[in-house]
């Protein structure tokens, strides 16, 4: 049996024969579930401008699901559109094969097709009609090549009237928006959008991101997370022992999360590796890179004191970001090259871009760029995401970082105060797991937020995210129902321009999770209490292929090591 243009795997294969475990609340279909709202919502942050905006959808009332007929769920067929948006989590055919089940369990002549390509489908009017036969080769499988995905965003007049037009005559009554906080930002425009143009459309978002950062009290955590940090895991816990066995190599390893660390903190619980930076601790601490630099120094300073010339350091992704020289470095950069973007585009040379930027920055944020080495200010350069930030997976942090230990290092050992060894060696583990086959627990929860995201739209409660709470029990007891996506959203920066998104989550310092980590981390730091995971497990005892993060079993005051 083949999938795409290749063979499928024995694994993949066992795969297709698990069946995700449905909440008990979902198992009889959304013809035996209705909606109770709460109290009316506000926005996290900026009220007044993001009511403003949201005129049409702001301040909807938190959803929950009961037991009780729901015969509007049956009468009448409709026509679903499912849309993968942004960058890919393992689990993304799992919430199609939800949604697809949960439309059909509640009218056998309900519709699911999926746009191509991501919100870019829409525009283009690119889909494919989903039947069970077709679906069924992808469920519990990872990546997003069912449909593919995009990072196209839906902002302009033109764009939404091209969405309109194309939805319309598709006879579309729902779209499913599967993403990130800036895809389901996009969502909630777009629902805002409908409600404005007096189109009936029901627009649902799911929570979509590895990273993690789209989590609140009602998103306990966003699908993938759990998958990627398993792979991220197994592959530190070999470095660990790689480590351990050679014993004269210091091992950096950056970790993607562009925006929070909270990738970096959950390997750190499942590996124990010597050092573990988090940004966010960076940034309340408002560190420079030399006192970073110091900090490490220190550690390998003290190991090297035992005769312990090796050793393992996590590196966040978005690290660099949350070192305040930098970010307000990068916040100008931003605003530099969005409003010079067309003369920038036309110069030939990355020196001659780099000498206009120097000239237009302040003063003293010039003069850090240039104190930069060469490498890091032209990756700074670099063309913009289409949110408008820095690519930051492009910036060698763990490069930077071993340089100027090295130097440090150097210097100290000519002042007589280091003697050891310090050779370095260099990973960035990103896409390695993004598109994993997904963990049981993955498998589950984005099967649920399919079928979740389903009675949503049946229910016809536009402007909300698929929302399944207390995730670190068994699976029939865990809670569905929907909450706001204004209730989420705050103001930032984008492209120079204040914008409307859904506020990230980062790594929240007072919370039980990282204080955990502080309790340990000087014990990490000078032992080798490594751990090996080793690879997901996908059959055997629940208390191995079920486990949930630690993260979580933090967060909610269960389990510990």
């Amino acid at each position: 049996m083949a999938r795409g243009n290749g063979s499928v795997s024995e694994l993949q294969q066992e795969r297709r024969k698990f069946k995700p475990v449905l909440p008990a609340i979902l198992q009889a279909g959304a013809g035996s579930v209705k909606a109770k709202l709460g109290k009316a919502t506000k926005s996290v942050a900026d009220q007044e401008k993001v009511k403003e905006i949201f005129d049409h959808t702001y301040g909807l009332p938190e959803a929950a699901f009961a037991k009780g007929a729901n015969p509007a769920a049956k009468k009448k067929a409709v026509k679903v559109a499912v849309v993968l948006s942004g960058g890919q989590a393992p689990g993304g055919h799992n919430v199609i094969a939800g949604l697809f089940d949960g439309l059909k369990k509640a009218n056998p002549k309900n519709t699911l097709i999926g746009y191509l390509g991501g919100p870019s489908g829409i525009l283009e009017n690119k889909f494919k009609t989903i039947t069970k036969d077709m679906l069924d080769n992808y469920r519990n499988t990872g990546g997003f090549d069912f449909i593919q995905s995009g990072r196209t965003k839906i902002e302009t007049p033109e764009q939404f009237e091209t969405a309109k037009k194309n939805l319309v005559e598709n006879k579309i009554n729902a779209l499913v928006f599967v993403g990130g906080d800036d895809s389901n930002t996009n969502a909630a425009l777009i629902a805002e959008y409908a409600k404005k143009e007096n189109i009936a459309l029901c627009v649902v978002g799911v929570p979509k991101t590895i990273d993690g950062d789209l989590k609140n009290e009602h998103i306990e955590t966003s699908f993938g997370f759990d998958t990627a940090t398993k792979i991220y895991a197994e592959l530190v816990g070999n470095i660990c022992r790689d480590v351990n066995s050679a014993q004269k190599y210091w091992h950096f390893v950056r970790l993607m999360g562009r925006s929070a660390s909270h990738i970096t903190l959950e390997v750190g619980f499942k590996t124990q590796p010597n050092i573990v930076l988090i940004g966010e601790e960076v940034l309340e601490k408002k560190m420079t890179l030399a006192q970073i630099v110091d900090g490490i120094a220190d550690v390998v300073i003290k190991r090297a004191q035992q005769g312990k010339n090796f050793g393992v350091a996590l590196v966040p992704e978005g690290l660099i970001e949350f070192v305040p020289e930098m970010k307000e470095l990068i916040s100008a950069l931003n605003d530099v090259l969005a409003e010079n973007a067309s003369e920038i585009a036309a110069m030939n040379s990355t020196e001659e871009k780099k000498t206009f930027v120097f000239q237009n920055l302040p003063q003293h944020l010039s003069a850090l760029m240039k104190s930069l080495p060469a490498g890091i200010a032209s990756q700074l350069m670099l063309d913009r995401d289409p949110h408008g930030n820095v690519q930051v997976s492009l910036i060698e942090t763990e490069k930077l970082l071993t340089e100027m230990v090295h130097k440090k290092l150097s210097e100290l050992k000519k002042e007589g105060k280091y003697s050891g060894k310090f050779s370095a060696i260099m990973h960035f583990f990103g896409y390695e797991g993004r598109c994993g086959i997904p963990s049981n627990f993955d498998a589950n929860y984005t099967y649920a937020l399919g079928y979740n995201a389903a009675v949503l739209a049946l229910n016809n409660l536009t402007g909300y995210l698929s929302s399944v709470k207390n995730l670190i029990k068994p699976a029939k007891q865990w809670a569905c129902g929907g909450i706001p996506l204004t209730m989420m959203m705050n103001i930032e920066r984008r492209h120079g321009k204040e914008k409307p998104v859904i506020k990230k989550a980062l790594v929240d310092l007072n919370g039980r999770p990282f204080k955990e980590f502080v309790k340990n981390r000087d014990k990490w730091a000078m032992s080798e209490s490594y751990i090996f995971p080793g690879p997901i497990q996908y059959f055997g005892p629940a208390s191995v292929t079920d486990m949930t993060t630690q993260t979580l079993q933090y967060e909610q005051k269960a389990g510990k090591r």
